[in-house]
């Protein structure tokens, strides 16, 4: 397998947009498949994503721009996703191309809802891809600072790590630096994890508990991560390394944390609804809330942080009251 080949990126979001301004600091050529046909013109016409990170500039000449996902995904060799876990299902339904000879990089940080299965695992099992050429990419990084250029560290994740370096050559970069673990369940359990404590920091910023409070919650999370992580994964990892505890830093104090925005829309008093709807964009760790819920109801880890972030925004229960229950769980 020629790895990484000819890339093809997945997505007009703000992620897909960095890891695009990541990959052509190397690459001469890349593919890039949206969904929708009138923004890909308008990427095309204006030079830069047009909904997304629009500070970026791209040269549009080294860009194969195509709303056929079959016909990407025919031309390509490595294969990076980073569309929203909600919409995986509905972009895959309409492949008709084999998967399995192609390399898989997961850049979503979420769980295939309904399925209840991370990322890699839906490919492997629906796709018959095998595990070698199976990858995912870990944090801590946000678009946001992908698009300023500021130095930035990313996880390659894949059970072959020789695969995971081949790949991460390709993002290396003065601002961006990788390392690669095989530790790829770990790194992607995590990912959705971090999203769902920040939603559980933005609520609780929302309301108005300090910085003094925060610390504490951050510390039983990575706590609370680990636990969870060995039962579901069992390999010998540092949660205190970039791609866990860095991850849930990152996501759970970051400005452009959009779970930490959403979550303190949330504390402030705003329904679920109405503060997705304000948000226009998607916080992952609100799908991510139930998916874990609904699989650590098989494995029975004690998690009082995620159950407190699902009854407020599942069981509509009050976030006041929630969070006041769980101060007397936290150490």
């Amino acid at each position: 397998m020629n790895i990484p080949g000819r890339i093809g990126v997945f997505g007009g979001g703000s992620w897909a947009t960095a890891i695009a301004k990541i990959l052509l600091m190397n690459d001469e050529q890349i593919n890039w498949y949206m969904r929708r046909e009138d923004q890909l013109e308008d990427f095309k016409r204006l030079g830069h994503n047009p909904a997304y990170i629009t500070s970026i500039r791209f040269d549009i000449e080294r860009i194969n721009f195509t709303s056929d996902i079959n016909k990407i995904v025919r031309d390509s060799d490595t294969l990076i996703f980073a569309i929203p876990s909600p919409f995986v299902k509905q972009h895959l339904s309409k492949l008709t191309v084999n998967l399995s000879d192609k390399f898989i990089v997961s850049a979503i940080k979420g769980i295939v809802p309904d399925e209840n299965v991370v990322v890699s695992d839906y490919f492997i099992k629906y796709y018959g891809l095998p595990s070698k050429n199976m990858a995912v990419l870990g944090g801590p990084c946000h678009a946001e600072e992908i698009a300023l250029e500021r130095l930035s560290y990313l996880t390659v994740a894949c059970s072959y790590k020789s695969q995971a370096e081949k790949f991460a050559q390709m993002l290396n970069s003065h601002f961006v630096k990788t390392s690669v673990s095989d530790d790829v369940l770990g790194v992607e359990y995590s990912s959705v994890l971090k999203n769902v404590y920040a939603i559980a920091c933005g609520i609780c910023h929302g309301l108005k508990y300090g910085d003094n409070f925060q610390s504490v919650l951050i510390s039983n999370a990575i706590q609370e991560m680990d636990v969870f992580l060995h039962v579901v994964h069992t390999l010998t990892r540092n949660v205190c390394d970039s791609a866990y505890l860095g991850d849930l830093l990152v996501t759970a104090y970051s400005r452009f944390s959009r779970n930490r925005i959403f979550g303190t829309m949330v504390g402030k008093g705003y329904s679920v609804k109405t503060a997705q709807i304000e948000m226009e964009m998607i916080a992952e760790g609100f799908y991510g809330t139930k998916c874990i819920k609904e699989i650590n109801d098989c494995y029975g880890v004690e998690m009082p942080i995620l159950n407190a972030v699902y009854n407020i925004l599942y069981e509509k229960k009050s976030p006041n009251t929630e969070i006041k229950e769980l101060t007397k769980h936290l150490r």
